[in-house]
């Protein structure tokens, strides 16, 4: 068997094409949805206006309040959410198949913990790069954070050959993570700021609030790039489900591929935990979810599984957003209170299978 035809098993089958468009339908009315609601409804008339306008399709009179609201306010905290749900989703897949895992997760190698001792340093110690200040600054001390514990975690993973084996990658990431949790922990516990653990609680638990359109471009950009990256490794995806062997039989650099992706997922959850916090289980349980409907093939896992995870994460921030008037909860919350759920009945699901 060459690579070539175990690539061709993963090809759209009929009606995977449709199953694309209808989950582009629905991300569109999820974002739809999301501009209208919050502290203030607006109409879908209002809101069709607003974007239109802006995008130069019409010239229909709008107030300046509710572009305001639609414009400056909930489409950059909108987008930046679709980004975010979109590139979990794809890294969660990724690192699943290459560590033949299915607890694997974006925040496998320690990313969200490292990322989490950047922000604290920041938010309880006051820690400062020039230059920087405000969010900007929490975001580039999440990212060099992340960044850390990723080279730490290569470091204590790599063999003497250069090799990357997936058990010791994993307990490396396991580690560094408890490492980072412990000085989090620490450094919370003896600040003696009476408001310290719940500021560093609201930003690990993740929120799109001030997310503005500098950060939700940036994070389009760099989720786009990396779906069309993982798309030209879906083969090599598919050939790593027969087990590394297997794969290197059909003519794929193992090692390479296991670099490149391991470092590139990292690196994409780095930039999304820097500017959103660790929002949970999106990329532990959308791969499952697409998986079970339309197959383990990576041509239609990683695609299907971005639009999944971006209408998740759409409908996660609105829930966040709207369920407690005047008041908004971390979106991790609503994550982990759907996600856990739905992993428990896939897990029943294949015990009954079993």
């Amino acid at each position: 068997m060459t690579l070539l035809a175990t690539s061709a098993r993963s090809r759209w089958r009929p009606g995977r094409g449709l199953a694309f468009a209808v989950l582009v339908v629905l991300l569109l009315i999820s974002i739809g949805t999301a501009l209208r609601l919050g502290s203030v409804a607006l109409p879908l008339d209002d809101v069709l206006a607003v974007v239109t306008r802006r995008l130069g399709l019409g010239s229909s009179q709008v107030t300046l309040l509710d572009d305001q609201i639609v414009w400056q306010l909930r489409m950059p905290r909108v987008l930046a959410a679709a980004a975010c749900g979109a590139g979990l989703a794809v890294c969660g897949a990724v690192l699943q198949s290459l560590t033949r895992n299915d607890l694997a997760d974006p925040y496998l190698l320690g990313i969200s913990g490292g990322a989490a001792v950047g922000a604290v340093s920041v938010i309880v110690l006051g820690a400062g790069v020039a230059g920087l200040s405000g969010t900007s600054l929490l975001a580039a001390a999440a990212f060099l954070g992340a960044m850390a514990a990723l080279v730490l975690v290569l470091v204590l993973a790599t063999g003497r050959s250069g090799s990357l084996p997936p058990s010791r990658t994993v307990l490396a990431g396991v580690a560094v993570g408890e490492l980072c949790a412990a000085y989090t922990a620490f450094v919370v516990i003896v600040s003696g700021q009476n408001d310290a653990a719940r500021r560093v609680l609201a930003w690990t638990l993740g929120s799109f609030a001030g997310v503005r359109w500098s950060i939700a471009v940036l994070l389009m950009v760099v989720v786009v790039l990396a779906v069309v990256g993982a798309l030209g490794y879906a083969a090599h995806l598919d050939a790593f489900a027969f087990g590394e062997t297997a794969a290197r039989s059909l003519g794929v650099p193992t090692e390479r591929v296991r670099w490149t992706l391991m470092i590139g997922t990292a690196l994409l959850t780095a930039c999304l935990v820097a500017y959103t916090g660790a929002i949970g289980f999106v990329g532990l349980v959308v791969p499952h979810m697409v998986r079970l409907v339309f197959g383990p093939g990576h041509r239609r896992l990683i695609p299907l599984g971005a639009l999944t995870g971006a209408i998740l994460l759409v409908w996660a921030d609105t829930v966040a957003r709207t369920v407690m008037p005047g008041q908004e909860i971390p979106v991790g919350v609503v994550t982990a209170a759907v996600g856990a759920p739905v992993f428990a009945l896939l897990l029943r699901r294949e015990a009954r299978q079993g």
